[in-house]
């Protein structure tokens, strides 16, 4: 059967750090005979090429060249191209690892679209990633209507033939931004480009010893030499104007203006961002018209007009004033609304702590000349940042603590402008509510809040809270689809987050009464500090020292709105003078259904149906191990996932 993708990992000295790459590997859901990996040794000297060669004999898909080192990334990568035999080549990097079903997503999709790229979406951990250009799917997707230009690492699908066709390769040697020029030159020369962003196909991961390539400190002469090449795969292909400015803009926005900001640069030793900041303003004047700096937000329009005046001293001020400047999200309501988690909030900048404030009657201004001097500059900003409030946005986005995959959550917002002290001044507020839908999340685990506010010159994440606890809302756990949802305070912090397929004491059923619980004829009633949207049947467990008898009962929303009550037909002709703990599964349709126990129990005794607090943990524990005798091995599991008091 043809190859369809070949994965190509240049490798040098990963260390453990390649065993996450392995597995992810060998967990594809592609098919094994549909894809191969190729290992390029870049001449190792830890335990790396015995390792490779080790897999490559067990496993038939692996395959490792070795050569001596080459300096860098560039050259393996080459080799690997030269040796795959896939229709599509994969790079990958040896310390970071793909989702599940990414080569099959990312193929799949790039041939239904006739893609010669396919950039799948990216979750950083401990590393930056794009994020606008993974706000939703592209099928066919370019410089001109995508963010594209965001993304310039390796780490996509590229069609073999589109490669052997332009002759498109990796620079060699000891270099930088290797993958700045020839993913630049892949973007402007591919027939299509397609962009996957319901699924996180890529983890981006920074080393707990820090010792990835990227974040080595570099010699700023060097770097910039190298990026002044994809500058000049740029002119090659594209004309001078817009076009060829907003891609302009990505370089002296991210490589350079970037890193003259805030705590990034100030956290440099002076002599070397004196150096770093001479290379940066040779490149500025040399290569950038006007047009370049002109599409930059006001913040950096600001550093890049210092950097071209050649005036470091005031970029550094500049950078200590913005140091200051950073996000907050106060949360006003969370609760549940037709099934869904409503998450309200207000956003807005501060400095030094305190709300940001902005001159009430601003107007749009051009950055004509370079500002005299900071106190003028910071002027500038405040005025054009109250000009553009019209543009500003407020998301919420959920990330996965575990992975650092994030999801962008359907948001309405209003922008408002608050008087301060005489109204010479005001506030800018963002006014929000988010529709979480639990249920279009993708896996189980803690989900953090995080509020992403772009103002001005600014884009910038912070955690949605903290959340006073006087005031804080505390909804129930909600029952989605077959997913217990947990919408939870942070402590110490107070920050908002959501825990999906959250069981035991989580679910806080321990907090219900036993005088609660009504009993009328054969049926008994229970309220249930739970969400449900619409009736549900679920199925119960009566279990005591001897038997089990499984029932069905209904969750339906409580008449008064709060919580949902649980009515069932009891077995009463089955239940002895004897002890019966409670147990319901709320998510029988789950992968691994449970049965969490309800703190009460029902006893019959003289023709009657009692209901009592639920036997303690010693008692509980006595009543599971008789039961189990009773009932033998084949029903053990069953019997022991039934917790005292929910746990």
């Amino acid at each position: 059967m043809p190859v369809k993708v070949s994965v190509i990992i240049p490798v040098y000295n990963p260390g453990i750090y390649i065993e996450d790459c392995i597995t992810s590997l060998q967990r594809q859901s592609l098919p094994p005979e549909e894809f191969e990996v190729i290992f390029v040794d870049d001449g190792s000297t830890d335990a790396t090429p015995a390792r490779l060669d080790a897999l490559a004999a067990e496993d038939p898909r692996m395959k490792v060249i070795h050569q001596e080192n080459s300096g860098w990334s560039g050259k393996p990568r080459n080799v690997g191209i030269a040796a795959s035999r896939g229709e599509f080549v994969m790079f990958v990097d040896n310390d970071d690892y793909l989702g599940d079903e990414a080569l099959e997503r990312m193929y799949d999709y790039g041939v239904a679209n006739g893609a010669d790229v396919v950039v799948g979406k990216m979750a950083g951990k401990g590393r930056g990633v794009p994020v606008e250009l993974f706000r939703r799917n592209h099928p066919r997707a370019t410089v001109e209507n995508a963010p594209l230009i965001d993304s310039l690492t390796p780490h996509k699908m590229i069609r073999r033939a589109f490669l052997d066709r332009t002759g498109l390769r990796f620079p060699e040697g000891r270099r930088r931004l290797e993958d700045h020029v020839f993913i630049a030159e892949a973007y402007l020369r591919a027939e299509n480009v397609s962009v996957v962003s319901d699924y996180v196909c890529y983890y981006h991961i920074r080393r707990d010893d820090s010792s990835n390539a990227g974040f080595e400190r570099f010699d700023p002469a060097g770097y910039f030499k190298n990026l002044r090449e994809a500058l000049d795969v740029v002119e090659k292909y594209t004309e001078p104007g817009p076009v060829r400015d907003r891609l302009f803009r990505r370089w002296l926005r991210v490589e350079m203006v970037e890193r003259l900001r805030a705590r990034r640069f100030l956290n440099l030793p002076d002599d070397y961002r004196r150096e770093l900041f001479g290379e940066i303003h040779e490149v500025v004047v040399e290569r950038f018209g006007p047009g370049v700096a002109e599409g930059l937000q006001p913040t950096q329009q600001v550093v890049a007009a210092l950097t071209a005046a050649d005036r470091y001293d005031d970029v550094v001020s500049f950078a200590e004033w913005e140091a200051g400047i950073a996000p907050k999200a106060a949360p006003a309501h969370v609760e549940w609304r037709d099934g869904s988690l409503s998450v309200g909030f207000t956003a807005e900048y501060t400095s030094g702590g305190e709300p940001m404030t902005f001159p009430a009657d601003a107007e749009a201004a051009p950055l004509n000349d370079t500002p005299k001097d900071v106190t003028e500059a910071v002027e500038w900003v405040a005025s054009q940042t109250a000009a553009r409030f019209g543009q500003a946005t407020a998301d919420l986005l959920l990330r996965e603590r575990s992975s650092a995959a994030q999801y962008f959550q359907p948001v309405e917002f209003t922008r408002e402008t608050v008087p301060v002290g005489d109204g010479e001044e005001v506030r800018l507020v963002l006014r929000a509510t988010a529709t979480v839908d639990p249920a279009g999340l993708p896996d189980d685990g803690a989900w953090d809040a995080l509020v992403r506010v772009k103002l001005g010159g600014w884009t910038k994440e912070c955690r949605l809270g903290p959340a006073p606890r006087a005031t804080r809302p505390t909804p129930d756990v909600g029952i989605v689809g077959d997913r217990t949802a947990l919408p939870y305070w942070t402590e110490p912090h107070g920050n908002l987050s959501l825990h999906l397929g959250a069981r035991g004491k989580r679910l806080g059923l321990g907090s219900m009464q036993p005088m609660d619980v009504t009993v009328s004829g054969d049926r008994f009633r229970a309220p249930l500090p739970l969400h449900v949207e619409g009736d549900r049947e679920v199925p119960l467990r009566f279990v005591s020292s001897s038997r089990i008898l499984d029932a069905s009962g209904t969750l339906s929303p409580a008449p008064d709105g709060r919580g949902t009550v649980l009515e069932a037909a009891m077995p009463a002709k089955d239940l002895s003078r004897d002890t019966w703990r409670v147990a319901v599964c709320l998510t029988p349709g789950a992968d691994r259904p449970r049965f969490t126990g309800l703190p009460f129990a029902l006893r019959s005794a003289d023709g009657q149906v009692l209901v009592v607090p639920a036997p303690g943990p010693g008692t509980a524990l006595r009543v599971a191990r008789r039961a189990r005798r009773v009932l033998g091995a084949a029903r053990r599991k069953v019997v022991s996932r039934i917790r005292t008091g929910g746990q």
